[in-house]
């Protein structure tokens, strides 16, 4: 989502006639361009390859045909888009210092950037859900999270985002009572994309706020039941009952919480200062270093680039899906049937 740029101290279009302006922002010294453009282009490469390794994987593996596998597969497919439609313009854009492509693409890249950075944050919410009733619940955990209510939490995170991103720019109601954004659209090759204090809470609330403390909630919660399972486990393992089924259960719960306790720090992380200046920039009337704006933009994509390799590295299951992908094992026609996992992850 890009507030990068910035408002203040604009010209007026007249001073300039008829003369055609196009990216008069300063040019930014080569050595730094190729700094940038190198490190964003391997962010963007392993955010389109790791999701589409996760794609394939979980797509082409019958065994890995579950419920919770579905909401992941969705989220990399969120993510996949956003490496591959987005942060390549988005790149030109921040490295340039300027939106080459015009105002209509500067509204439909910003409506999709909105969409899909806001989808990937309501499927980590839908996942943390998902492993909630796994570890607190699971004995009923396979009535509760069918693949009916599945299909129902990936309908839920693709629509309600749609219709808030294209709704909020298509109506320009995010800028509206905003002094100088019709300048910057007529006098500069810019794609001044903003929020208004209106729409600064709402994003801040509903795209993260909410979620953010669902995902805390359900953490804490999970620590918690883990916690307690650790010390209901010793003590059965103490009498000797059953002592290697206890052993994984415990490992399982530890593995749970510890993976969800990592997303939630690196969701944190990626998109709290975002979000943060998102919500105070308009009270400061717009004076936030658009430099600064842009990187923080850049480190919430930075959460799509880290979520193949948290919930894809973090199992031997996706390591050897993805050894089947480079050999090329994968053409093999039976090996959509070979064995991805051996123990309950």
């Amino acid at each position: 989502m890009d507030t990068s740029n910035r408002t203040e101290a604009l010209p007026n279009c007249s001073q300039f006639g008829n003369v055609s302006l196009s990216c008069p922002n300063q040019i930014r010294p080569f050595s730094v361009r190729t700094i940038m453009y190198s490190f964003l282009v391997v962010s963007i490469t392993i955010t389109i390859f790791g999701n589409l390794a996760m794609i394939i994987s979980i797509s082409h593996f019958k065994q890995l045909h579950s419920p919770t596998n579905f909401l992941i597969l969705s989220m990399a497919a969120t993510d996949f888009l956003l490496g591959f439609i987005i942060m390549p313009y988005s790149m030109i854009r921040s490295v340039e210092k300027c939106w080459q492509f015009g105002d209509m693409f500067c509204r439909i890249h910003y409506s999709f950037d909105l969409m899909f950075s806001v989808i990937s944050i309501f499927h980590l919410c839908s996942i943390a859900v998902d492993r909630f009733y796994a570890v607190c619940d699971p004995l009923r955990y396979s009535t509760k999270m069918t693949m009916t209510v599945i299909k129902g939490l990936v309908v839920f995170c693709w629509s309600v985002p749609a219709v808030f991103a294209f709704g909020v720019v298509i109506t320009d109601s995010h800028v509206s009572g905003i002094e100088g954004y019709e300048t910057l659209v007529a006098c500069f090759s810019l794609c001044p994309i903003t929020f208004n204090k209106l729409w600064s809470i709402v994003m801040f609330i509903a795209c993260f706020f909410a979620p953010g403390s669902v995902m805390v909630g359900i953490y804490i919660k999970i620590f918690v039941v883990s916690k307690r399972h650790a010390q209901i486990i010793n003590k059965m393992s103490s009498l000797g009952k059953d002592e290697a089924n206890h052993n994984l259960s415990k490992k399982t719960d530890r593995k749970a919480a510890k993976t969800l306790g990592i997303v939630m720090g690196v969701f944190l992380a990626c998109w709290l200062p975002v979000f943060i200046v998102i919500l105070i920039d308009p009270v400061l009337g717009f004076s936030t270093p658009e430099d600064l704006f842009d990187a923080l933009n850049w480190l919430g994509y930075i959460n799509s680039t880290c979520n193949p390799l948290i919930y894809g590295f973090f199992y031997p299951w996706f390591r050897k899906a993805l050894g089947y992908i480079v050999s090329g094992k994968i053409f093999d026609s039976q090996s959509c049937t070979a064995t991805m996992v051996t123990e309950n992850h």
